[in-house]
């Protein structure tokens, strides 16, 4: 299978690795009050600190990820700002990426910076969770690689196209082009959840012009029509269905009424099948009927109604082309001037775009995470989608700098009150890393915190239940087959003393026989005691009892 090359490839693909995690800090003078204000969270921070902050406890829970990064046109003025270990890349940090002809590796900086990131939305992604992905020409083809480097070929969905400037971009050459792309990935398609149908509309309900006594609906060829399909590698598609030519009914058996054989034929004449198997055809008979096409020729069709049993509208698989006018980018702009009187984002996206893909990819209560934020349109989306249908959906969006407070918070605050919104979010800054170079300089998280952390590295799971965490018996929680203990404090001096000793081995083996991990400063028990106690010592990295004051 190709694979995607480029210049510092083998530099950043595992860096997310060796981002520190970073706790975060609470501001509730910039957080708003209101429903889920504690779950919707807005971070400032650069956003591949925020999303390894993110992952002890959000790894695996998010339903839906839509991100919108610089496409790289050569005029967004986008600085490489990742902290990587290596000469080349060391060469571009904090530098303007220029254009075409002036930079020429300015995709290849592209293409470092995303690369981490996407690792980390991956691990974020829950099993049956999607990723959209805004972008245009200048990246479309160096992305859709990188994708399936990341996320696995077989996971690509679709790449929608979204009309989102109908008169067209006047920087363009040679063509005004009308249109941008919506990549779309699933972390494991092979998951039934990962896309929601749509409800069926437009011009296709103008199709539905029959009715029975179960209701509205239209008829739809029961033969497959797409000719890879066929007897040899379809087999149990294929077999004979009998019509009765009196009252046009459909069986599965030859009886003497039905005495009108009918095979999936395709146009050459060759045995083609059926897009339901027998047994469903059995129990859905009533749904089948025989048209005569031609002399001597019949056909069977299926009824499509409109509604289901329960009296909703049925659905049907979304389109791959998106060309309604609410989500072209003129609209995203007069939201955002209706706001802000003079809207501070220079093209932001539709809040009906977004709506479209969160629709898509989540549940009513699903979290939806943007970590390229700009003007907040996905929060506003998610708002505007709970107070529509009643759901109960979470964000978390992630911006940089003062931006992130000043528009993007801002945004939402506004939105909130001005559409009478019931949510509210906490405003977090990215606080201290938990590194050793962090904690060895005496910048200590506190112990819930680390805690949390330490969750994480020793099971590779986000924690289950917080409040189960207990400083007192240095408990942190149970992971899969063994219980995680801290020895901390968030005190220099203290820490000095902190060890695993026989009296603290001995007293909470008894209470908890099975097997144990111990992260903690020393331990001043040997490996045959520690094996008599079922305990696993795991160094944490300060090696402060040894330094003087």
């Amino acid at each position: 299978m190709p694979s995607l090359n480029f210049k510092g490839k083998s530099a950043v693909w595992n860096h997310h690795l060796s981002v520190p995690y970073h706790t975060l800090e609470q501001d509730k003078k910039k957080s708003l009050k209101g429903k889920n204000e504690a779950e919707n969270l807005i971070i400032q921070s650069d956003n591949l600190l925020a999303l390894k902050a993110l992952l002890p406890q959000y790894q695996s829970k998010v339903k839906c990820i839509y991100i919108d990064p610089p496409y790289n046109t050569g005029n967004e003025s986008w600085v490489y700002s990742d902290n990587v270990s290596s000469p080349t890349i060391k060469e571009w940090q904090g530098k303007v990426v220029g254009k075409t002809g002036e930079d020429l590796t300015r995709h290849d900086k592209w293409l470092c910076m995303m690369t981490p990131r996407l690792k980390m939305l991956r691990e974020l992604l829950a099993e049956d969770g999607v990723i959209f992905i805004s972008i245009d020409d200048n990246e479309i083809h160096n992305l859709r690689l990188l994708m399936d480097d990341v996320f696995g070929a077989d996971n690509f969905i679709a790449c929608i196209i979204a009309q989102l400037n109908p008169r067209g971009r006047t920087l363009d050459r040679f063509l005004a082009k009308t249109y941008e792309y919506v990549l779309l990935y699933g972390r494991n398609t092979s998951v039934e959840s990962s896309i929601n149908f749509v409800e069926k509309q437009g011009d296709l309900l103008d199709t539905y012009n029959k009715q029975d006594k179960k209701g509205i609906y239209r008829e739809l060829e029961l033969r497959n029509r797409n000719p890879v399909f066929n007897r040899q590698n379809r087999p149990k598609l294929f077999y004979p269905l009998y019509i009765n030519p009196n009252d046009t009914s459909v069986s599965t058996v030859k009886t003497k009424t039905h005495t009108i054989e009918a095979l999936p034929r395709n146009s050459n004449n060759v045995d083609g099948c059926w897009t339901w198997g027998k047994d469903k055809a059995e129990k859905q008979a009533s749904e089948l009927v025989g048209k005569q096409v031609s002399t001597g020729a019949w056909r069977v069709y299926r009824k499509d109604y409109l509604e289901n049993e329960d009296g909703e509208t049925a659905t049907t698989k979304a389109k791959a082309l998106w060309l309604e006018k609410e989500i072209n980018n003129e609209n995203g702009k007069e939201v955002c001037n209706e706001l802000f009187g003079t809207c501070p984002f220079d093209f932001p996206k539709s809040v009906d775009l977004i709506k479209k893909c969160v629709l898509l990819g989540s549940a009513k209560d699903s979290l939806v995470l943007d970590s390229f934020a700009g003007s907040g349109t996905t929060a506003h989306a998610v708002m505007e989608l709970n107070k529509e249908d009643g759901g109960n959906r979470k964000f978390i969006l992630v911006e940089m700098e003062d931006y992130a407070d000043k528009v993007t918070a801002e945004r939402v605050r506004r939105a909130a009150k001005k559409y009478e919104y019931e949510e509210g979010f906490t405003y977090h800054t990215l606080g201290q890393a938990i590194d050793a170079e962090s904690l060895l300089t005496g910048k200590l998280p506190s112990y819930k915190e680390f805690a949390k952390y330490v969750y994480y590295l020793a099971t590779g799971k986000n924690h289950p239940d917080e409040s189960k965490i207990d400083e007192a018996r240095s408990l942190v929680g149970k992971g899969d087959g063994e219980t995680v203990y801290l020895l901390y404090k968030k005190d220099m001096d203290a820490l000095k003393s902190l060890a695993i000793t026989l009296d603290w081995a001995q007293e909470t083996h008894a209470k908890d026989k099975g097997k144990k991990i111990v992260y903690a400063p020393a331990c001043y028990l040997d490996d045959e005691t520690l094996d008599q106690y079922n305990i696993t010592f795991v160094s944490v990295p300060y090696n402060l009892f040894e330094k003087t004051a």
